[in-house]
């Protein structure tokens, strides 16, 4: 999911304002209208005003007829639904798939409860990041998981060819990509009450990370308690034919509150909750340790290792790592990717991965990489935007609370 795609929503506007075509499309996703691929909610995008962009190879909304701004403190306070269905639902079975999944991520999935699941990256032979993903132990022979839209090809190449090579030895696992469902996101302090108007399960005993396979609506669902914007909320994997009744059903049950939301404020949410976003805040040259994923390692896998690249990752356990993910606040213009942080006497400590004016905060937010020494909270710094040198100050994320749902 290569970004940003908060500036692309101010390309967007800036666009609509003065024309300027140039700003439309990143150009690694340039691409003719007719290749785009569309979710089945393409149509009720456009019929509700969704500006519709190129984006990993799928046309999707980057707004509809209220500002980035504005969607995303409706998040916050009622509630926003997303269409994601250009991510990548899929389902490994078999009596090995759980051993099979250990060998390419660092997650405990042995150590899960059944219905419950977790975030984890994907490594490679050097510890880097191939892509982060949800996934959950629905049974000892049956994991689901969702994948990036935009590293779908080389994570399904990835996963596929050492499959391969497993079942060669004898190992029992097979998949299935759910490419007939859609995928929702419906997220904010209404999620749970509208969305128990379609289900007649208690959503009150589903908590953050659980996962159920249920009706709603009418249609058989996978629900997951999760999201990407920091609050409470819900992904809802639903058959294809059945996501535009859904939607409609959600966006009826909360009388206008729960509206559709972008790609854009999606971004801006995800950026104030401190939450990566591949290709911008995490790479394939960045390890699981310096991201600050550290406790997404699950404890026996660092005493047993076992997965690619953990002979990196564990070392960098033992000794630190040389960088670090970090947030800051700054001031001047809103710092962007690649922009640079420095110390006080101009000295290069690394670089801004995702930036943006915070709608909730009201101020500038960027999260970066600093080297190891320089990334305490209150460390002040400088961030060069532009040609400009600006103050910024090195802080704890999420820069807003989340709210997730959990035991009390």
């Amino acid at each position: 999911m290569r970004g940003p795609l908060w500036q692309l929503g101010q390309s967007i506007t800036r666009r609509l304002a003065q024309s300027d075509k140039k700003a439309l499309t990143p150009r690694r996703f340039f691409a003719a209208e007719a290749q785009l691929k569309k979710t089945a909610l393409h149509d009720l995008h456009v019929e509700n005003g969704g500006k519709m962009v190129p984006f990993a190879g799928w046309s999707m909304p980057i707004q509809y007829k209220d500002s980035i701004m504005d969607s995303t403190l409706n998040c916050r306070d009622n509630g926003g639904l997303f269409d994601v269905s250009h991510m990548c639902g899929l389902s490994l079975k078999g009596k090995d798939c759980v051993k099979f999944l250990e060998k390419l991520v660092i997650a405990d999935v042995a150590g899960l409860a059944h219905g419950t699941g977790t975030l984890t990256v994907f490594t490679n032979e050097k510890g880097g990041a191939i892509d982060d993903s949800v996934i959950t132990k629905v049974k000892d022979d049956h994991i689901y998981l969702v994948v990036n839209a935009g590293c779908r090809d080389k994570d399904l190449a990835h996963i596929g060819s050492h499959m391969e090579d497993f079942k060669a030895k004898g190992g029992d696992v097979s998949w299935h990509i759910h490419d007939d469902r859609s995928l929702l996101a419906l997220q904010g302090p209404l999620a749970a009450p509208v969305l128990q108007h379609l289900t007649k399960e208690d959503l009150s005993k589903i908590y953050f990370g659980d996962f159920r396979i249920m009706d709603i609506n009418g249609a058989h669902c996978f629900l997951t308690r999760t999201g990407y914007t920091g609050e409470d909320g819900f992904e809802i994997s639903v058959p294809s034919e059945h996501a535009v009744d859904l939607t409609k059903a959600i966006l009826e049950k909360s009388e206008g509150k729960v509206r559709l939301t972008g790609l854009g404020a999606r971004d801006s949410l995800r950026l104030e909750a401190g939450l990566c976003l591949y290709g911008n805040d995490m790479e394939q040259h960045i390890t699981p340790v310096e991201a600050g994923l550290t406790w997404a390692i699950g404890k026996r896998r660092r005493s047993e290792g076992g997965f690619l690249g953990a002979e990196v990752i564990l070392k960098q356990l033992a000794d630190g790592p040389a960088i670090r993910r970090v947030g800051l606040f700054s001031q001047g213009p809103p710092p962007r990717s690649h922009s640079e942080i420095q110390d006080a006497s101009g000295n290069n400590l690394g670089e801004v991965t995702s930036g943006g004016f915070s709608p909730c905060l009201k101020k500038n937010i960027a999260m970066g990489y600093v080297k190891s020494g320089n990334h305490k909270a209150g460390t002040e710094v400088k961030v060069v935007v532009r040609g400009k040198t600006y103050d910024g100050v090195i802080t704890k994320m999420p820069f807003v609370p989340t709210k997730y749902y959990k035991p009390s």
